[in-house]
């Protein structure tokens, strides 16, 4: 099913947006493909959407979560997007993997997996990474992960999974 290389698309569109040092401003990058986020009250279990209506596209983010999952939400959204623009009008992510179909809860559904490496990629990418990490990181040195994850502004569990696929975490 990969159709774009998510590290590639993400990285074009950083150059794109001229984003040189995190945090990423992943509502700007938004709007400026000139899609709309919006902020709403959605059941918990709902991260967020993606509505195309048209040429329009729409992001709805869940206005009661924390800011780093709101900024993911985004990213993903923004990934299907740009990625599987021919798939879907409507798409919704849920919070809690309960919610998800199987393939979904395994990690094996490839529209989700393609949005979700192209979050990560935009809001964590691996050049900044390699900039900010002279050497892997501890997986044990909490401090160290919490603190790159604030200027980040993503989760210290987001950053781990990231920096785990990438090869920058020893001691695992």
């Amino acid at each position: 099913m990969l159709i774009i290389d998510p590290e590639r698309e993400a990285k074009r569109i950083l150059d794109r947006f001229e984003v040189i040092h995190p945090p990423v401003n992943v509502e700007s990058i938004a709007r400026g493909l000139g899609l709309w986020v919006v902020y709403k009250e959605m059941e918990l279990r709902t991260s967020g959407m993606l509505v195309r209506r048209g040429r329009q596209a729409t992001i709805g983010v869940n206005q009661a979560h924390h800011i780093h999952r709101q900024r993911f939400t985004i990213a993903h959204e923004l990934g299907h997007h740009l990625m599987h623009h021919s798939l879907v009008e409507l798409h919704v992510d849920r919070a809690l993997v309960a919610f998800r179909d199987d393939a979904s809860t395994l990690g094996d559904d490839p529209v989700e997996v393609e949005a979700n490496a192209f979050a990560a990629a935009l809001l964590m990418p691996a050049h900044f990474l390699s900039r900010d990490l002279r050497a892997p990181l501890d997986a044990h040195d909490d401090h160290a992960v919490r603190q790159l994850a604030r200027r980040y502004q993503v989760s210290p569990a987001s950053l781990t999974f990231r920096l785990i696929n990438l090869g920058k975490v020893r001691g695992g």
